[in-house]
């Protein structure tokens, strides 16, 4: 999981959406004769193109193995990726297919990573100067510590087992492949009584580790060959099922390394794979708390709560246990999967999580997920289904990386080589492995167990001495030491009234002065749909992690904000509280969230100003209770800053004057700089809170189609998707759709928000195929779901194949008739009609009465040795007219004509009747 990057330069349109490429087909990697391989068609000495059975097999070799990471690999080809590549068993080879012709001609093949885009320093380079506010950071506030420290050991002492039913235990039909059931327990020595669970899935690591005793077996990337171990990514976060252990709660951490061995095979990168190993774990333990029998005998037997759950993923395990949750919940909520905390998770397809409790931990300095993808887990939540009572938050933990959370990922702690995923000079601010501001491994795990262990005492223990560790106070657990974290919180519905999402534009009237207020998502360069400016002008996609795009959902609309922009103090925005909501003491603060436009200055502020009927006010500047409006560390480079939306918290018992019990308005006031642009959302008054969580099992399930469809030979015709819910709603579901892979000219583009009504089930998505009669390849793609609204998704990818039915042309050479001064000269070769597809043939040549290397040779013969009679020749795509190439020597003597032959034994894209023999007639040059 290090953090290898390279520079990537914009990236527009549909190539966002072609990133999926890779996975959708890589089932097409392969050579298309069991006799030979197909024929390198362009090269260059780190990368080939051979023709594939589902396009052009497009390979990059590198000189050491590229890294395991959370990211997707993508082969960037002249400066655009063009798709996700899958890495050979030895990392040193990276492939994908591409229907594209341009990868004959590419100039330039590099690795990449999706967590990277638009970064433009390499894994080495130095990240440069300190940014204006990093000092600032380096002394930031920090509020007051917890009454109880939730990383501190509790009264129970913590007994250990192990179990492992072998390495591929249980079949996983996301993956298409068997995986291990591996775990490590961590029990509460003498706790009576179900107790609650807690269930730990890492990510995506490196598999195996030593030494192959024979390297070929290292073929399979799983189970891991003799001589190799299984790296034990599963044992790495001992901190905090300790301490959870310790204060009576039941954990189980699981292995995951054959999806990390496939996962590149899966159509979604392994997260239903990962869920369905999560439920697995979950079924096992079931029984063996039940009624007993496996490893365990009745040693578990009573000791474990399974309506009272908790998951924990870290990197690609955060997707995976955010769509356990889901797919628990599709499945009717068989285990009481109630809190899910995605640990530096991959957001790759834009799911919502519903019904349940979540925190999402994001580190500042991951120079792996480097994006903070993971932010769209709350975003596209929070306001997802109506009448959701589930809390959640996202903790951002400056100075800390993706991989020391879990101790095997670390250097000096694990038992595999491991590494710092962040990259640049260890002492340049503000992530370098020894600028003050970074987090050692061990301040960084503390701080991870200080967290994961209040979240799941909070939620699943309903220990509210832990609240305000997740309310947006930064108040601080004594165990995290000097860490900077910063609490983004959205209490469940009953302790919260929302005022303004901010999401869409405010009523007339609201605004005034010398201020605009503008609402906007995303960024430039990237598609989308959401009709509204973008919010951020930048190059490099990981500094805006609520913006930026999902790989599988690339035209999903981000979250909106407002944004507003000022030249004077005099600007005001006003939001009216409505009649019936105008009592607030039972709150416990006002809250928004709110960010500086990295296009203005590095600090700015507003006045939050609270008006009663009588017209009495009280104002608060930003500044005095929160940092929100200050920019956060980092200098323009290498995805810092982070433009990450903060909380402005203001405790209603600081508005005196104001008559708490009938508020008429907010207003927002530039009267503190005159100038200046931020960000705002989420404007609400709110008490922390438990909540209520549970499996959303009451909510309708939406699940697309897939099809198979003949391309046609005229015209554009429609095929139907259809996607449907699994019963009817009383209210309105809404569903994002969008084509997705390498639609070329084939598959039409289409993206759209589909509404259901209440009582509607299904729904249509018609896309448009275009035929033409030209050989091609089958074009397989996809149709996903993604931000549903009232809604959970079930089979959230449909697969669509549209096959070619052309025929395959027919190839003729004919015979050649050449001087001995021709030189290299061609067979005659024609293709019946033109083709889509490289068409490649070879064979063998044969002396007649002219004899090699002294008549006639090979042009791919270099003279030394036996000579080399293989001959290779090619017709490109589009055309009808192809090359099969020997060169005639000329020996000087005056001699009758001679012959020799090549005989056609192989041939892929065409027709041709094997073997096919054409003769060569050379006539004397004198």
């Amino acid at each position: 999981m290090s953090g290898a990057s390279g520079q990537l330069g914009r990236v527009i349109g549909r190539t966002a959406r072609n990133l999926s490429l890779g996975i959708a087909v890589l089932l097409g990697v392969g050579p298309l004769s069991a006799t030979a391989a197909p024929p390198v068609v362009a090269q260059s000495n780190h990368w080939d193109v051979r023709p594939g059975a589902r396009g052009y097999q497009l390979t990059l070799h590198l000189d050491a193995p590229a890294p395991m990471r959370a990211s997707l690999p993508l082969l960037e080809v002249d400066g655009k990726p063009l798709g996700v590549a899958k890495q050979s068993p030895d990392r040193k080879a990276l492939t994908l297919i591409s229907t594209d012709p341009a990868v004959l001609t590419a100039r330039d093949v590099r690795l990449v990573w999706s967590g990277d885009l638009g970064k433009e320093a390499g894994q080495n380079r130095s990240i440069g100067s300190a940014g204006p506010t990093d000092a600032e950071w380096l002394r930031a506030r920090r509020g007051p510590l917890l009454p109880s420290d939730p990383g501190a050991l509790g009264k129970y002492k913590v007994d250990t087992a192990e179990y492992n039913l072998g390495d591929e235990a249980v079949y996983l039909p996301g993956l298409a492949h068997r995986s291990e059931l591996r775990g490590k327990v961590y029990s509460p020595r003498g706790a009576v009584g179900p107790r609650p669970v807690v269930l730990f899935l890492h990510g995506r690591h490196e598999v195996c580790y030593g030494e192959p005793t024979n390297p070929s077996d290292t073929e399979k990337p799983w189970p891991c060959p003799p001589g190799m171990k299984p790296i034990p990514s599963y044992r790495g976060y001992d901190g905090p099922a300790t301490a959870l252990a310790s204060n009576g709660y039941q954990v189980v951490s699981i292995s995951a390394n054959a999806i990390n061995g496939w996962d590149s095979e899966a159509y979604d990168a392994g997260a239903q794979a990962r869920a369905e190993l999560v439920l697995d774990h979950l079924a096992l333990w079931r029984k063996w708390s039940t009624i007993g029998g496996g490893p365990f005998g009745t040693r578990f037997v009573g000791t474990m709560n399974l309506q009272n759950v908790g998951l924990m993923g870290h990197s690609r395990g955060g997707e995976g246990v955010a769509r356990a949750a889901v797919l628990n919940a599709d499945r009717g909520g068989q285990f009481g999967i109630r809190a899910v905390l995605p640990l530096a998770p991959t957001d790759f397809a834009r799911a919502t999580v519903p019904g349940v409790a979540m925190s999402v931990v994001l580190p500042y300095c991951d120079g792996d997920v480097s994006d903070l993808q993971g932010q769209k887990f709350y975003d596209d939540t929070r306001y997802s289904v109506g009448g959701d009572t589930a809390p959640r938050s996202t903790v951002t933990v400056l100075g800390a990386n993706h991989n020391f959370f879990n101790t095997e990922w670390t250097p000096g702690q694990s038992v595999a080589p491991s590494n710092d995923d962040w990259f640049g000079d260890e002492k340049e601010s503000p992530c370098g492995a020894k600028y003050a501001g970074r987090l050692t491994a061990k301040q960084q795990q503390a701080v991870g167990t200080a967290y994961v262990a209040g979240f799941f005492r909070l939620q699943l223990g309903h220990e509210t001495r832990f609240l305000a560790q997740f309310d947006g106070s930064d108040s601080r657990a004594a165990s995290a030491g000097k860490a900077v974290v910063r609490v983004v919180s959205q209490a469940p519905l009953g302790s919260r009234r929302d005022l303004n999402h901010f999401d869409k534009a405010l009523p007339a009237g609201a605004v005034s002065g010398k201020l605009s207020a503008t609402v906007c998502a995303g960024v430039s360069g990237p598609a989308r749909r959401s009709g509204v400016p973008t919010c951020m002008e930048t190059e490099d996609w990981g500094n805006a992690p609520h913006w930026d795009t999902a790989w599988f959902a690339a035209q999903t609309p981000t979250t909106a904000v407002t944004k507003l922009k000022w030249t004077g103090t005099n600007g005001v925005v006003r939001v009216d509280v409505p009649a019936g909501q105008r009592d607030v003491r039972r709150f416990a603060a006002l809250t928004f969230r709110a960010a500086p436009d990295p296009a203005g200055a590095p600090k700015t502020d507003l006045s939050v100003r609270v008006v009663d009927g009588h017209g009495r006010a009280a104002a608060v500047p930003v500044s005095a209770v929160s940092d929100a409006l200050v920019r956060m560390p980092g200098n323009n480079e290498v995805g810092l800053p982070k433009n990450l939306l903060r909380t402005v918290r203001i405790p209603v018992s600081s508005l005196k004057g104001v008559d708490l019990r009938d508020v008429r308005a907010v207003e927002l006031r530039t009267d503190r700089v005159a100038s200046g642009s931020a960000y705002v959302s989420d404007l609400g008054f709110s008490s922390p809170g438990v909540g209520f969580s549970a499996p959303a099992v009451l909510l309708p399930k939406l699940s697309a189609s897939s099809l198979t469809v003949k391309e046609g030979d005229k015209g554009t015709h429609a095929v139907d998707f259809w996607v449907r819910m699994s019963r009817p709603s009383i209210r309105p579901v809404s569903v994002y759709v969008e084509t997705n892979g390498e639609l070329g000219e084939s598959v039409g583009d289409v993206a759209r928000q589909l509404v259901f009504k209440p009582g509607q089930v299904r729904q249509k998505v018609t896309v448009p195929i275009t035929a033409n009669t030209r050989d091609s390849y089958d074009l397989p793609f996809s149709l996903v779901l993604s931000a549903p609204r009232d809604g959970l998704l079930n089979e959230s990818f449909g697969h669509g194949l549209v096959l070619d039915d052309d025929p395959t042309p027919t190839l003729t050479v004919g015979n050649l008739k050449a001087t001995e001064k021709a030189g290299v000269v061609s067979f005659p070769v024609k293709l019946s009609a033109p083709s889509d597809k490289y068409v490649s043939f070879s064979g063998v040549l044969k002396d007649g009465t002219a004899v090699i290397r002294k008549d006639y040779i090979g042009v791919s013969d270099d003279g030394t040795g036996t000579p080399d009679r293989t001959v290779e020749g090619s017709v490109e795509p589009g055309k009808t007219t192809g090359e099969l190439q020997v060169k005639i020597l000329d020996d000087k003597l005056k001699e009758p004509a001679e012959t020799f032959s090549a005989v056609i034994n192989q041939v892929d894209g065409a027709v041709l009747k094997l073997p096919a023999t054409v003769t060569a007639t050379i006539a004397a040059g004198d």
